[in-house]
């Protein structure tokens, strides 16, 4: 029985431990914040995922996803609370037609998270000409 009560107290410790070690409400930790499309060409569409995890204490409810331009498209992030612990993707899309140069695009995650260094993505991608035709 001594066993049973050590082990218990063990686990409780435990747990108590690791909650303390979260911030209080929803956190967006990202695994990249940003990301960098290379060279690609006049025209190309290009996607990229943004990963994330909730590191808090809450969930996480993510409203809207903006853009800058209407060449970045969000076209998709969780609309279901995502749990403490819980992982999510927020996918974003790029038409190049029309760009020309370096492109840096800010994508603005509208959620409930309390870190506002997570609220900004960024991807950039330098857009060259058209490709010529093959004969």
């Amino acid at each position: 029985m001594n066993k049973l009560t050590t082990i218990v107290f063990v686990l409780a410790a435990v747990v108590t431990a690791r909650s303390q070690d979260r911030p209080a409400g929803a956190v967006l930790s990202w695994d990249k914040l940003s990301h960098d499309f290379g060279d690609i060409y006049q025209g190309d569409r290009v996607e990229h995922t943004f990963k994330f995890v909730n590191t808090g204490t809450d969930p996480l409810v993510i409203t809207n996803v903006e853009v800058t331009c209407g060449c970045t498209v969000p076209k998709g992030w969780p609309r279901d609370p995502v749990m403490p612990g819980g992982r999510g993707e927020i996918q974003v899309a790029f038409n190049s037609a029309g760009k020309y140069g370096r492109q840096n695009k800010v994508i603005t995650v509208v959620s409930n998270a309390v870190n506002d260094e997570a609220r900004q993505l960024i991807f950039s991608t330098n857009v060259l000409d058209k490709k010529e035709p093959q004969p």
